[in-house]
């Protein structure tokens, strides 16, 4: 999906932040390959989604995001990212084979 880029503010870079994730690996995630999947605690008004993938320094990484249209521009919204946990970065290893 060709995205326009990302809406950053207070509200969702500390949540981000606040687990050593910097923007630029963020960005570096959606822009060389993401798994995507439905957030289950999403909510009609607006739903969000989960995603995982690999940073430029081979870090395996998860993040919890949306998607906003702003001024014809479509955004990704990151609410919260953090490094994965072992058994987490196996399980998308094998994910990442299937697909």
């Amino acid at each position: 999906m060709d995205i326009d880029g990302f809406e950053w503010d207070d509200g969702n870079w500390p949540k981000c932040a606040k687990h050593g994730v910097s923007k630029a690996e963020i960005e570096f995630v959606f822009n060389e390959g993401l798994i995507v999947f439905d957030d289950p605690n999403s909510t009609l008004s607006e739903p969000r989604f989960r995603g995982v993938g690999t940073t430029q320094e081979d870090r395996r990484l998860f993040v919890a995001f949306c998607y906003r249209v702003r001024s014809g521009r479509f955004l990704v919204r990151p609410i919260s990212a953090r490094y994965m946990h072992d058994k987490e970065a196996e399980h998308y290893e094998r994910l990442r084979k299937q697909t």
